[in-house]
């Protein structure tokens, strides 16, 4: 299967396949735009699904350009919100953008990738600039997005600059003149708004691609690390062996199939063998594409030694000066616990164990010893020492 054919196999539209052949056979360099959110700059598997389309056009000869919202950002995209989300400041867009790139980088390839800040050209669009820009959409049109329909017709607050945001994110392909623009399904509206308003510019209409939006380890919602049901970019080879375990066995061929680049007869071969060999398979497949394959196995044998109650050997020690000191406090200096009374609610709930034994006393003293093991879950292990 060749690269545009794995990205059209993930695709959930195109707007429209026959501009699209058109241009890949006009043989010029093309331009691919992704914009980016930088209010969210912690990425995860859900985000590598149009980064990894990107890759694709990369290899393909084609130019893209990462787009970072700085601009946008500082007014925050209203896409499926039932609120006016609070603005970023200019700093704030631009730190988190760094944050994003970084890891986004783990994807693409560096040295063939544009990075381009859309505060560069609509900061300097003065207002009858904007105005001449406004009178190129209808409110109605404009009201057709779901989610502005909705909170208008409940008569919840929708600001006038968030009407301006699917026209502000649509300059961005006029700005850039781009050929193809991707992203999530939840982004149609404001894709296809870049598209119409190519024409109104004179300029040849962008092809609009939209992939799915990946569903999260709980098999509800979408992937988000808010809701904590994601697999990150940065996660530890370990972390995403133990998280690939726990893809639900319903979505896991969708796993396959939008996270990583297998063609559809090795993805068909996988999911025929038993599911949990797929969950082992896809867990290689991840640690190969972010990390080093060669720290495979040492997760996988991780892995199965904690699952049958074991404790690994490979585990991270934190030095304690104090000679005695209470569960809870001793929780929180490990860091597994983030306040003293999440620590008491770790104890309450029977998850914390001192050498492999149950603590069940927020008010017991715990005597500091070299090599004694403090544990929580199945998966958290702490070696102290004095």
């Amino acid at each position: 299967m060749d690269n545009l054919e794995i990205i059209k196999r993930k695709a959930v539209q195109i707007f429209s396949e026959e501009d699209l052949q058109r241009k890949i056979n006009s043989g010029r360099k093309l331009t691919i735009k992704l914009g980016a959110d930088p209010s969210r700059p912690d990425l995860h598997i859900g985000h590598s699904v149009v980064l990894r389309v990107l890759k694709q056009f990369q290899d393909m000869g084609h130019e893209v350009i990462f787009v970072v919202g700085d601009f946008t950002g500082m007014i925050g995209d209203p896409s499926g919100k039932s609120k006016t989300r609070p603005s970023l400041t200019f700093e704030e867009t631009r730190k988190s953008a760094e944050t994003y790139l970084k890891q986004a980088t783990k994807i693409l390839d560096k040295d063939k990738t544009k990075i381009a800040f859309n505060s560069e050209w609509l900061s300097k669009m003065n207002f009858a600039d904007v105005v001449s820009l406004t009178s190129k959409y209808t409110v109605a049109r404009i009201m057709e997005r779901d989610d502005f329909k909705n909170r208008f017709e409940n008569n919840l607050p929708l600001s006038m600059h968030e009407l301006l945001y699917p026209l502000m994110q649509g300059y961005d392909s006029v700005a850039l003149n781009a050929d193809i623009e991707i992203g999530g399904t939840d982004q149609t509206f404001n894709l296809l708004v870049g598209r119409e308003l190519q024409k109104d510019y004179g300029e040849e209409p962008q092809v609009v691609m939209t992939f799915p939006l990946l569903v999260g380890l709980d098999g509800k919602e979408k992937m988000s690390k808010s809701l904590d049901n994601y697999i990150g970019l940065t996660d530890t080879p370990y972390q995403k062996f133990e998280k690939s375990m726990k893809i639900p066995d319903n979505v896991l061929r969708q796993y396959f199939e939008l996270a990583t680049d297998l063609p559809n007869n090795v993805i068909e071969e996988i999911m025929r063998k038993d599911i949990r060999e797929a969950h082992i398979l896809f867990a290689k497949e991840l640690i190969k594409m972010y990390d080093n394959i060669n720290d495979f196995e040492n997760a996988k044998n991780r892995y199965l030694k904690v699952a049958k109650g074991d404790i690994p050997d490979d585990i991270e020690e934190v030095k304690i000066k104090e000679e005695k000191i209470n569960i809870c406090d001793l929780l929180v200096k490990v860091g597994f616990a983030s306040s003293k009374g999440e620590a008491k609610r770790m104890v309450i709930g029977k998850g914390v164990k001192i050498d492999s034994i149950t603590v069940t006393d927020i008010n017991e003293i715990i005597g500091i010893q070299k090599g004694k093991i403090v544990q929580f879950g199945k998966n958290k292990f702490i070696k102290l020492l004095k």
